[in-house]
């Protein structure tokens, strides 16, 4: 009971913010957080699952900035839409979240924020489609795996929304590597006085 109502709900807070999104209601915060937090969340929610099935989580965060300024609770859930997908495709191996200062200037950092996995791939013509609304590779998928085909589309409008792009590369029986952009700024450190909020 309990896995299906969290299931329903995960259903329902799709549906919630796709629908906000294109009625253009969404917006987004502006707060320092660490990127510490984020990753620490989005590892520390998956890895019952991932150890269930032998999976290793491994995070790799060097040489990008850790206090950061821009909407930690969007950025946490694109993420995590990525690293949901990993664990639930990915049948043995690792999972690797990264990020990536990709440059910086007086507007601020771009960064490139990757999940790579060892699961079963996706033909690379059904790459595309799947950041569209309900996509997901084919029927049989939806019939195995589950899910509604909304967390990729979400992910793609969040990461416009923080001026970025989404992308992916894959090969059947390879993995694959799910990654979105987002433009964000260097935040405050504690050494500053300034409290961090907990994106918990």
């Amino acid at each position: 009971i309990d896995t299906a109502a969290n299931h329903l709900l995960a259903i329902i807070n799709d549906i919630l913010d796709l629908s906000k999104i294109e009625a253009e209601k969404l917006v987004l915060e502006k707060k320092d957080f660490t990127l510490t937090s984020i990753f620490d969340y989005v590892s520390e929610l998956l890895k019952d699952e991932a150890h269930k099935k032998g999976i290793e989580i491994h995070v790799d965060t060097q040489g990008v900035p850790n206090y950061l300024c821009g909407d930690p609770t969007r950025l946490r859930q694109a993420l995590l839409n990525y690293a949901g997908n990993a664990v639930k495709f990915t049948q043995q191996g690792a999972i690797t979240l990264r990020a990536i200062l990709l440059s910086e200037d007086d507007s601020g950092m771009l960064m490139r924020f990757e999940v790579q996995d060892s699961g079963i791939g996706i033909r690379p013509e059904n790459v595309s489609k799947l950041f569209k609304s309900f996509e997901q590779e084919d029927v049989s998928t939806t019939r195995k795996y589950g899910g509604t085909g909304l967390g990729l589309a979400i992910t793609q409008n969040l990461a416009v929304m923080m001026g970025g792009d989404v992308g992916a590369e894959s090969k059947i029986g390879k993995g694959s590597t799910f990654w979105f952009t987002a433009r964000i700024e260097r935040g405050a450190s504690q050494e500053d006085g300034d409290t961090l909020v907990n994106v918990e």
